[in-house]
């Protein structure tokens, strides 16, 4: 079996073994302290919802998966926060926030929470600026940045020991890291992501996004959205690797930016105003 395809059916490989840790990502308490607070209101708000959902991929994970159990006999699955808020009541939104394994700083052992959820929400953020002006779907788009590395943390927690022999060779958010996974496990963080994807029953088109976000023109049929992934973390990794300018330049996937009408200036233009991402994390209002 192909590593690309891995995850995207059952099997006795461990690649396909690992998805079950899914059910242990953490959420980030203060993300849960507020969807509960805002659950409280009657009625709750509904872009306050959106806005909480959205800066935590744990979360957002569990709410699709939510979302589109209850779609069944639904013409199409649920890519996207607000459909899956619209579609679920408020006592299923308060047994996800009462059921959802709490996380702090160093909950995955080897990876920075902090710095997960940011890097998640910068990437959630340049994908859905991306995929407007490549004229793509920018909600499946935020979700696709939202929950993509989510497979990193999922390899963390099932196998520690494997992961910390990837972390001596690169560090979690560095931009080589698909390809070293790659070579030490025959899988990488996307290939994982995209299985649990799968076992939460997204979208295809998302599940084809996640599995070949590190090299979209893998797939037999090229599907941007997948594009727009690799673009929107290369941006956000070189944020978190404090690349220079020339090495900026240097390491942009041209290949793939042609492919969607986006050269480097395009890319660049669209990072997010404030870096520091008002997350959940800090303690200022939600700004998604």
């Amino acid at each position: 079996m192909e590593p690309n395809a891995l995850l995207t059916q059952a099997g006795s490989h461990p690649a396909a073994q690992v998805v079950a840790y899914s059910t242990a990502l953490p959420s980030l308490p203060r993300a849960v302290a507020l969807l509960m607070s805002e659950l409280a209101h009657e009625p709750p708000c509904l872009r306050r919802l959106n806005q909480i959902f959205g800066t935590d991929p744990a979360l957002a994970a569990r709410l699709l998966e939510q979302a589109n159990a209850s779609a069944i006999g639904l013409p199409r699955q649920i890519a996207g926060i607000p459909e899956a808020l619209a579609l679920l009541g408020q006592e299923q939104l308060r047994a996800l926030g009462t059921s959802a394994p709490l996380g702090s700083a160093r909950s995955v052992r080897g990876v920075n929470m902090r710095q997960f959820w940011r890097y998640s929400s910068n990437t959630a953020r340049l994908a859905r600026s991306l995929a407007g002006i490549a004229h793509q779907n920018q909600v499946a788009a935020y979700t696709a940045g939202l929950l993509h590395a989510l497979g990193e943390l999922v390899i963390h927690l099932a196998d520690p020991e494997k992961a910390q022999a990837v972390n001596t060779l690169v560090a979690p958010f560095d931009p080589r890291r698909d390809k070293i996974e790659q070579r030490i496990l025959g899988y990488n963080y996307g290939h994982v992501t995209a299985g649990c994807a799968r076992r939460w029953q997204l979208p295809e088109v998302v599940i084809d996004a996640l599995q070949h976000q590190s090299a979209p023109f893998d797939n037999q049929v090229y599907e941007p959205l997948a594009g727009i992934l690799h673009l929107a973390a290369w941006r956000a990794r070189a944020r978190e690797a404090e690349m220079s300018e020339k090495a900026i330049a240097v390491s942009f996937p041209d290949e793939i930016g042609l492919a969607l009408g986006l050269d480097i200036d395009m890319v660049l233009q669209q990072d997010p105003i404030d870096w520091s991402v008002q997350s959940v994390a800090a303690d200022h209002d939600l700004d998604i």
